[in-house]
């Protein structure tokens, strides 16, 4: 089986969590596209399942939830006039879970802006954080159930919820919201430190996502053509974000100083991990001349 050099793979990885798209990561590193694809594939499946496996028993006592938007394919407007429109085309949302603290991403779950989703996101930090935490989301209402199913009484609990002035016609059709003109902070559970009451780092980390993936970029033809690489360039960026890159206040990546990992490791690491899953091919003959 024919292998990339371990420099070659790396080089791929880091363009791709350094908001490189998958054309120009093609051009730069002289492989072919379906070459990148295969790579990210790869790596996410790996990512996903150290993820899985290695985010568990978070000592998280202020956790801040979001969601980030993107598309697929086309916006959920155009979905009915594109041309051969694949599955979960449209708006796609990335629901995050971070420790405040330690500015680890817990959890992320793709998927819609709906109960659903908000259920399976507040499931997962439930079993992957121990002890009593705070916990602040914005105002979408699909968070109440899913904080009380996932939590029932065992949570300090507040939404905090943005009130924007009139949009001016001179930045009506912008993405930029309108100005913020007060915020509204409302206890849902338990006794929430006000003080605390925030969604100021999960937003900046969606930021940072949006920075770090090309195909968050607006405005551009970078966006996901397929729901599940899109999913793939999530898992590994979450993966190499936790535990890779060093966080410039903490000094630290957000997995050591959230206790889950003793040192920081790199995108050889990562490529080690998609080595990790790939079976070792069995003996090759000797072969046994067939029977006439």
């Amino acid at each position: 089986m024919n292998k990339l050099p371990l420099a070659k793979r790396v080089q791929i990885l880091s363009m791709l969590v350094e908001g490189s798209s998958m054309r120009s990561i093609s051009r730069v590193a002289d492989v072919s596209i379906n070459t990148v694809t295969k790579l990210l594939v790869e790596a996410g499946e790996a990512c996903a399942a150290y993820h899985y496996e290695a985010v568990r028993g978070v000592q998280a006592k202020r956790v801040q939830c979001d969601e980030i938007w993107s598309f697929c394919y086309a916006k959920e407007r155009n979905v009915g006039a594109a041309k051969d429109a694949p599955y979960a085309a449209g708006d796609v949302w990335t629901w995050t879970a971070l420790d405040a603290d330690s500015k680890l991403i817990i959890s992320y779950i793709v998927g819609e802006r709906d109960a659903q989703s908000a259920n399976f996101l507040m499931a997962d930090v439930q079993e992957r954080c121990e002890g009593r935490m705070q916990l602040t989301t914005d105002g979408n209402r699909t968070y109440l159930d899913a904080v009380a199913g996932a939590f029932g009484g065992d949570i300090d609990y507040a939404m905090l919820v943005k009130m924007y002035g009139a949009v001016p016609e001179s930045a009506k059709g912008r993405y930029s919201p309108a100005e913020c003109i007060g915020i509204q902070k409302t206890r849902i559970t338990g006794n929430p430190d006000k003080a605390h009451v925030s969604t100021s780092y999960v937003e900046r980390a969606n930021l940072t996502i949006r920075m770090g993936l090309r195909r968050f970029t607006r405005l551009t033809n970078a966006f996901s053509k397929k729901i599940d690489n899109h999913i793939h360039a999530l898992s590994l960026y979450f993966v190499f974000y936790n535990f890779c890159r060093i966080h410039k206040t903490l000094r630290v990546t957000p997995a050591m100083a959230a206790g889950i990992a003793d040192t920081a490791r790199d995108m050889e690491w990562i490529v080690s991990l998609i080595d990790a899953r790939v079976k070792k091919p069995g003996k090759r003959g000797p072969y046994k001349k067939r029977a006439a």
